[in-house]
């Protein structure tokens, strides 16, 4: 089965050439078929330029002019993939890459397995390294998600997840939301669809310093939530 790998990317320009390197000789060196996808979020900083000029196997940049957010990446470059099986992680590697052929091998030996996240929920380091502001942060909003959203998963916001070809285009075919809470509104279309998901233990192993505005973003992800469960609700 062939995998394609998504990296949606914001001017990541200190990042992006070292990133797109250790992808491609890891991809290379584990998968006979495989893609590799830079989505660009309208980016000010040339990164998409970078990687273009990088002229590395199997590695192609698509994404638009206009930063519109992470979700919004990650939809575009879902839908653009041709591979059996799509799988999204952060530019700056914050899961590693070990955590690629172990999704490709848990979704290849279960057959049942339409969506696969990755949760920081299932070990105990998951959250090692994290700030407590940041691990705090974290379990609150997936404690919102619960009380508010029903949501019976370990970690909506893991940024690291891995769909079937079907189900992604099923998803994110319908999926409306570019900012952070994308994620849940992917496991929300995926249960109203009766996918199944499957959940693999992960840990952070790159830190750096979280873009998230804690009060305003908080406040977007709520208002997110409200349009999601309306708008999924009323999909057929």
């Amino acid at each position: 089965m062939k995998i394609s790998l998504i990296i949606p990317m914001y001017n990541e320009s200190k990042i992006i050439e070292a990133t797109a390197r250790e992808l491609s000789r890891y991809m290379s060196e584990n998968f006979d078929d495989y893609e590799i996808l830079f989505s660009d979020d309208g980016s000010k900083d040339g990164c998409g330029r970078i990687v273009e000029d990088m002229e590395l196997p199997c590695v192609r940049v698509v994404g638009y002019a206009e930063n519109r957010g992470k979700g919004c990446a990650v939809r575009h470059a879902m839908l653009e993939a041709d591979g059996d099986i799509r799988l999204f992680t952060d530019a700056d590697l914050a899961y590693g890459t070990d955590v690629i052929k172990s999704a490709y091998d848990m979704m290849s030996e279960n057959a049942e397995a339409d969506m696969l996240i990755g949760s920081r929920n299932l070990g105990n380091d998951g959250y090692e390294g994290y700030t407590l502001l940041r691990k705090l942060m974290s379990k609150a909003y997936i404690k919102v998600l619960c009380i508010t959203g029903g949501f019976r998963l370990s970690d909506s916001q893991c940024g690291f997840k891995a769909f079937r070809a079907e189900t992604a285009e099923e998803i994110f075919s319908k999926c409306k939301v570019d900012g952070f809470a994308f994620d849940f509104e992917a496991i929300l279309r995926a249960t109203k669809l009766k996918k199944t998901i499957c959940e693999m233990p992960v840990k952070i192993i790159n830190h750096r310093e979280s873009s998230i505005r804690p009060f305003s973003d908080t406040l977007k992800m709520l208002g997110d939530l409200r349009k999601i469960k309306k708008d999924v609700k009323k999909d057929r």
